[in-house]
């Protein structure tokens, strides 16, 4: 009966033993060594610390075309930002007379051309007073822009009065300032240097000041001034001519502007030369109308 119990009790036992050893072979963990187990953990965690270095480090941008940002695009960039070339010309012509009933013919050319940075002006100015002939003032400038609102100017200037015996013609350096003075006054500051000695400032401002879209009033001031003088025709040093003026103008639209105007005038006088008598300084006001054309 104990060997019985014994043969049973060794059966049992290597049937537990027997399953046992399947189960294991089954499961590819429990088979695998503690070594190989560890090796594979520290696989997986390096691979996972490259994929999140890359999501996380900035990765190389592809560099576009260098025909596209060397070439149109420049080029469209600088037309957008300043860099067109436009044109303007303003033409005008104003007739005045004083209180003594003498009449002047005053016109003026302003023309500009270039970028918003390099630009160049022509500027003709003509007075033709009653019975005499016309003196002409013509200015060719190269203008560089300085900041946002002025402009440094340099060129020739060449004087023509027809009126003289001699000295008919000249011609002489100038240099000046352009733009807007505070409070929005259109400003030009000219320094001429000629011949014989002449040396002269000339300064203009003006402002417009709206009532309606059409209507606008202008206050404006001109003078020069004398520095040195040795020609046959010499003006006296000092302030040589101011007039402080208000203009009144209508735009018809953009292009056409007719206008009048008021001023008050004072003009220094010359001195006495082979060419010319002494003239003492005189004030006058003066009255017109004129008409302004822009295109």
């Amino acid at each position: 009966m104990c060997i019985i119990n014994l043969f049973a009790m060794s059966t049992l036992s290597a049937s537990l033993l027997l399953l046992s050893g399947q189960s294991v072979a089954q499961d590819p963990h429990h088979s695998m060594p503690m070594s190989q187990q560890s090796g594979q953990a520290i696989e997986v965690h390096e691979d996972h610390s490259q994929h999140h270095q890359m999501a996380t480090e900035p990765q190389p941008v592809v560099q576009q075309e260098q025909s596209n940002s060397d070439g149109t695009d420049h080029a469209s960039h600088i037309k957008e930002h300043g860099g067109q070339v436009y044109q303007q010309t303003i033409f005008e012509s104003k007739w005045l007379r004083n209180e003594d009933g003498e009449g002047i013919l005053q016109s003026e050319l302003v023309t500009r051309i270039g970028t918003d940075e390099n630009k160049f002006f022509i500027k003709i100015h003509a007075d033709q007073a009653e019975s005499q002939q016309a003196e002409y003032d013509a200015k060719l400038l190269y203008s560089r822009m300085l900041s946002d609102f002025w402009d440094v100017q340099a060129g020739l200037r060449y004087l023509n009065n027809q009126n003289r015996e001699v000295d008919q013609e000249q011609v002489g350096a100038v240099i000046g300032i352009h733009g807007l003075a505070p409070y929005f006054f259109e400003t030009d500051a000219y320094l001429f240097v000629g011949q014989d000695r002449q040396v002269s400032f000339s300064l203009e401002t003006e402002r417009d000041v709206l009532l309606t879209q059409k209507l606008i009033l202008k206050p404006y001031l001109d003078l020069n001034i004398i520095f040195s003088d040795d020609s046959n025709y010499a003006q006296k040093t000092g302030l040589s001519t101011a007039q402080l003026g208000l203009e009144t103008r209508y735009e018809i639209n953009k292009k056409v502007m007719p206008f009048i105007d008021v001023a008050y005038g004072y003009k220094n006088g010359q001195e006495e030369t082979a060419g010319q008598p002494s003239l003492a300084s005189e004030n006058e006001w003066l009255y017109g109308a004129g008409i302004r054309f822009k295109f």
